[in-house]
């Protein structure tokens, strides 16, 4: 279905998900409906959907700012999985925070996240570095490794 995508062959791509017209609903009714949900549909689904990016030099200055941000953002994460209700401030926005599974930065792969995304984006010739490069040049895992054992859930 990437490929379709990629290709613009979006009405491909829609009847292989079931959104052609005959499905009986009407195009205003159509706004906002996904051809992709990253949040159910593999492989997208068994990935990160967000990832936090520091500029290299900044972390080497800073390495405490760095670990405490990254544990913000880890902890407001844990907080939105165990209390979406709490966490919401608005309808749609609760919907949202349950659906999301914010509890998984625990259990996903980080490497093998920026892989899959490094090898779709030069795939479509987005990027010219292969995933291995992208991985070996610009990626720390030192905090990230560090905070999963401090913030056992």
């Amino acid at each position: 279905m990437m490929r379709m995508i990629m290709t613009a062959s979006i009405d491909q791509a829609g009847r292989k998900v079931n959104l052609d017209a005959a499905d009986g609903v009407s195009g205003r009714d159509r706004i906002g409906h996904s051809v992709v949900n990253s949040i159910k549909d593999p492989p997208w689904s068994q990935y990160f959907c967000c990832m936090v990016v520091s500029h290299r030099e900044f972390v080497r200055k800073h390495p405490a700012a760095t670990k405490r941000a990254l544990r913000a953002i880890l902890k407001a994460a844990d907080a939105c999985a165990a209390d979406p209700a709490r966490a919401a401030q608005y309808d749609y926005a609760l919907q949202a925070l349950k659906e999301i599974p914010y509890n998984k930065w625990r259990e996903f792969d980080h490497e093998d996240t920026v892989r899959s995304y490094a090898l779709r984006l030069n795939e479509a010739g987005m990027i010219k570095a292969t995933p291995q490069k992208i991985i070996a040049r610009g990626t720390d895992w030192r905090f990230l490794n560090e905070l999963k054992q401090d913030l056992k859930g």
